[in-house]
This record gives C-alpha cells, structure tokens and sequence, in this order.
C-alpha cells in the first residue's frame, strides 16, 4: 500500500471511515512515533446491499402520451444509507470541534466517503482539516493504521 507520509501532531484527531463504520481516533503520541488510541466508534445500522433493500425489480411508468413505458430508475438504498452515515460522522465531529475537543483533523476514507463527509461537516471543522488519505482502512487493526498513515 503506497501512500504519501502524513505527520499526525500530538492530540489531534483521525477519523477512519468507510460508509458504515467510522473510527474516531486520537494521536497520544508524538508525530514521529503516533500512538493512537480509540475515543468512539460509530457503526451504521444495518446496511444491507441495495439488492436486499426495497423492491426486487425497478418499477415501470407510463407515458402520459401513447403506450410507451420504461423502467424506472432503481432507488440506491445502500448509497443514501452511506450519505445518512455521512451526516452522523459529521455531526459528531462539528460537535467536538465546537467544543474545542480537537484542534487538527486527519480524515482516513475512501474517496466517496471523503466526498460525502466533506459536503456535510461545518466551516469550523473543515478548517482543521490537516490531511486527508483515500483509503480504506476501517478493517487493519489501530497500530497497523498508525503505521501505514504515518509512513512508517
């Protein structure tokens, strides 16, 4: 996995998220040597693949003019549930950023998720923002995060 080096200040903190699971992590170490330790992990609801949410088959409309018909387009369940995730992440960031409870940012997602995180966090907490990584890395375990952020 080849990623540029991020330097993680002391104290501040990396979300690692991926649509349905975001780790809320905070660097107790120093930048050279990041010792992350875990302060909240949120978890999506159960989020089924669209193909087990809503119906089975897209729907069919009419034309109001002659006979035509065609399909309509299949709601992307899983997708809206990943953007409602989006919004509780955020939320709970803006919150603790309003609280002064962090002062720099690393955001760790797959490109989507960045997208969709950065389109729902507030002004305040965007501008600490020191990093973002796009990948995901919600399933390595904590010190192998560290690791492979920090370059190390």
């Amino acid at each position: 996995m080849n990623m540029k080096t991020v330097w993680i200040p002391h104290d501040s903190w990396i979300l690692v998220g991926d649509g349905r699971k975001a780790l809320m992590l905070r660097n107790s170490g120093t930048p050279q040597r990041p010792q992350l330790t875990v302060l909240d992990v949120l978890r999506d609801k159960a989020n089924p693949p669209t193909r087990e949410q809503g119906t089975d088959r897209p729907g069919r409309a009419m034309s109001s003019m002659g006979s035509a018909r065609s399909a309509v387009e299949q709601t992307d369940w899983h997708e809206i549930a990943e953007e409602k995730f989006a919004l509780t992440v955020a939320s709970r960031l803006d919150g603790a950023a309003r609280k002064g409870e962090f002062e720099q940012l690393v955001l760790v997602a797959p490109p989507h998720t960045l997208s969709a995180l950065r389109k729902h966090l507030d002004a305040n907490t965007l501008q600490r923002v020191i990093a973002e990584v796009d990948k995901d890395l919600t399933k390595h375990p904590i010190p192998e995060i560290a690791r492979l952020i920090a370059g190390g």
